[in-house]
C-alpha cells in the first residue's frame, strides 16, 4: 500500500534528509534568503538574519504578486517593492500561505522533483 503525504510535508522530510534537522518556517526563510543572496556564508548579527529572512519571504511571496524584484543595492544586497499589501490573516491563514509559498518555491526550483526512499518517510 502507498502512503500518501502532503506536499508540506514532503518538504520537511526532503529537508530533514538534506539537512538532519527538523526545519521551522524561519529556518527554512533563512535559508532561501541565503541562497537568494548569493554570498558566501558567514556569521550573521541579529538584524542581518531579519534582513536575510526578509529576502526568503519577499522571494517567496513574490510569485503572489505581493513584491516585485528591484535590484540590488551598493552592498550587493537584493530588494523588493510592496506591491500589494498583505491581507489580514489569522494564524492559521499565515501558516496555510507561507506553507503554500514554500512548496511552491521548492517545487520551481525542482527540489520536490527528487526523489525520496519510501524507508526516509516518517
Amino acid at each position: 500500500m502507498t502512503k500518501i503525504i502532503s506536499d508540506w510535508q514532503n518538504l520537511q522530510n526532503k529537508l530533514k534528509e538534506r539537512f538532519e534537522t527538523e526545519m521551522d518556517h524561519d529556518a527554512i526563510l533563512f535559508m532561501i534568503g541565503l541562497q537568494e543572496l548569493d554570498k558566501p556564508y558567514r556569521t550573521y548579527k541579529k538584524d542581518e538574519k531579519l534582513e536575510v529572512m526578509h529576502i526568503g519571504v519577499c522571494t517567496v511571496l513574490q510569485p503572489y504578486g505581493f513584491y516585485e524584484y528591484k535590484g540590488r543595492d551598493d552592498d550587493d544586497w537584493p530588494h523588493w517593492e510592496v506591491k500589494e499589501q498583505l491581507p489580514h490573516l489569522d494564524a492559521k491563514q499565515q501558516n496555510r500561505l507561507m506553507n503554500d509559498a514554500l512548496i511552491d518555491y521548492f517545487k520551481r526550483t525542482g527540489f520536490l522533483d527528487e526523489a525520496i526512499e519510501p524507508n526516509e518517510i516518517n
